[in-house]
């Protein structure tokens, strides 16, 4: 009798219980694109408009959001500065992965004299399973972009993350739908990135349409212009009045892309240590909630 008793207990308690989270009950991704601008070539000349500072910023803004994947853009590296993606993801408990841009030669060349390079990274809170850089066409002009991949490995499946910073012509756009679409698979793809283009032009309205992409923020935010840039780090007033930094999703082969909401994020000016106004970046950053597993 007292078994039955138990075995009732325990019955009433599995009812009652809430559900447990885990593998089969994912909630949405938090996913956030960042460009942390670079601040110039080393410290030599000054400081990295604020560097040490803008990044203590934007840690304390991204701390707060549980974010689960950030692309960043101008993730620079040097001999003063150190691994700016690395600093990134050792204050938010994150992996990460970061890829130099520049041309092959000439970036070796000038990260030795000057010390510094940078470029796209990816900062996760799932493992990095594996991860590849690809370049992304020149287009004549004169600094290279790459693309930055990491399959991450978490607990409902792999994921695709995407980091760049393209220039704007539509010559480097659709050599980033090639490579884009080459990548596409049974996995979702999330692209974070920087395209110095606004969403009504040629470049971006066929990277949404010839991969398949969902523009997050314009889906979540229809009416709302969303920008972005270009914001100067030390003025008190927002200016900013384009929108170029994107969070775009793919769906893989066995759920669609649900967009549960989209914002500007580190839009608001703190104070430097002298007291005058001072902006995480010259871009304010976008995030995302997104479902991509079933």
């Amino acid at each position: 009798m007292r078994c039955v008793r138990v075995l009732a207990g325990c019955a009433l308690l599995a009812l009652f219980a809430p559900p447990l989270s885990g593998a089969d009950s994912p909630r949405p991704l938090r996913v956030v694109t960042f460009n942390v601008l670079h601040g110039g070539f080393g410290f030599r000349g000054g400081d990295g408009q604020h560097l040490d500072e803008r990044l203590a910023m934007a840690v304390e803004g991204l701390r707060a959001l549980d974010v689960d994947v950030i692309g960043l853009q101008e993730a620079s590296s040097g001999r003063k500065r150190g691994d700016v993606a690395g600093r990134l993801a050792a204050a938010l408990g994150l992996h990460y992965v970061r890829a130099p841009a520049g041309y092959r030669w000439v970036g070796r060349l000038a990260s030795w004299v000057m010390g510094f390079d940078e470029g796209p990274a990816v900062l996760s809170r799932f493992p990095i399973a594996a991860w590849n850089v690809v370049p992304v066409a020149s287009c004549d002009h004169w600094y290279g972009r790459v693309l930055v991949c990491a399959t991450l490995d978490t607990p409902w499946g792999p994921l695709d993350a995407c980091s760049t910073h393209t220039g704007s012509s539509t010559c480097q756009l659709r050599s980033l739908t090639k490579l884009l679409k080459e990548r596409q698979g049974r996995a979702p793809l999330i692209l974070m990135a920087d395209l110095n283009a606004i969403p009504e032009t040629s470049g971006v309205k066929r990277l949404l349409a010839d991969d398949g992409l969902v523009d997050t923020f314009g889906t979540a935010n229809p009416d709302a212009p969303g920008f972005t840039v270009w914001q100067p780090v030390r003025t008190e007033a927002p200016v900013a009045r384009r929108r170029t930094d994107y969070v775009l999703v793919a769906s893989g082969t066995e759920a669609p892309v649900r967009v549960r909401a989209s914002r500007v994020i580190l839009d608001r000016p703190g104070r430097g240590a002298d007291g005058k106004p001072l902006w995480p970046s010259d871009h304010y950053a976008v995030l995302s909630e997104v479902e991509v597993f079933p």
